[in-house]
């Protein structure tokens, strides 16, 4: 698959048109379907559950990137693998046993991935960085839509993928909060491969167009500035 790949997070889609907006999702050049799962209590706030999940899986014809910012997400593995998560990452933070919680993952077929709050440092990934498919870096902090991207994630991520190619890992670092046309370019030279977006592509005029432009991103150098 071209880098970026690119996934655009439903939790910043119009609920009252959803299947619009999937099918939008499914003709556009997005890669991933990004599904925030969300608890009330690892996060102050609750996104949707397994009704809405099966209701996008139905329609959508891209992989399902799930993030779980849920407690004890170690519960939930088999149900998200039935409503049709091809990928699922918890919170580093949200799981006591996190290496067995990753392989309990692989065992139902999905690729794992470990999702970091912006407070967390990434050395602390490194004895499992080999083990995952996917680093979800938090560049705002989890919970709601439309935050400021916070700048010292440029750093942390360049940081992440200095540990990954050391480790020999061929894991992908996924950044989720506050992508647009500015920070795109930055992150993709910081070493990220995967953007999640949602306020930058659901309240664009033409959101297909968006989701293109960030398709075509290219990392920034020097020389832009």
């Amino acid at each position: 698959m071209n880098l970026p790949i690119i996934a655009p997070s439903v939790l910043s889609a119009d609920f009252a048109n959803l299947g619009r907006d999937i099918e939008m999702i499914n003709n556009s050049e997005a890669d991933w379907f990004h599904i925030d799962v969300m608890d009330g209590v690892f996060v102050p706030n609750i996104s949707f559950g397994f009704p809405v999940m099966k209701a996008i899986q139905k329609q959508a014809k891209k992989t399902m990137d799930v993030h779980l910012m849920i407690v004890q997400p170690e519960r939930y593995i088999k149900d998200f693998k039935a409503a049709g998560a091809a990928i699922l990452s918890v919170h580093y933070e949200a799981s006591t046993h996190l290496h067995r919680t990753i392989h309990a993952i692989k065992e139902e077929g999905m690729q794992a991935g470990v999702a970091i709050n912006p407070h967390t440092p990434v050395h602390l990934l490194k004895d499992i960085i080999k083990d995952i498919d996917l680093v979800c870096m938090m560049s705002v902090n989890p919970g709601f839509g439309g935050q400021k991207f916070i700048e010292q994630t440029y750093t942390k991520c360049a940081d992440l993928k200095e540990m990954i190619l050391a480790a020999g890992s061929n894991c992908l670092i996924e950044i989720d909060g506050g992508v647009n046309e500015q920070t795109g370019p930055k992150l993709l030279a910081a070493g990220a491969d995967v953007l999640v977006a949602g306020n930058f592509v659901f309240a664009a005029s033409n959101p297909t167009a968006t989701i293109a432009q960030l398709k075509s991103m290219v990392p920034y150098t020097s020389k832009q500035a």
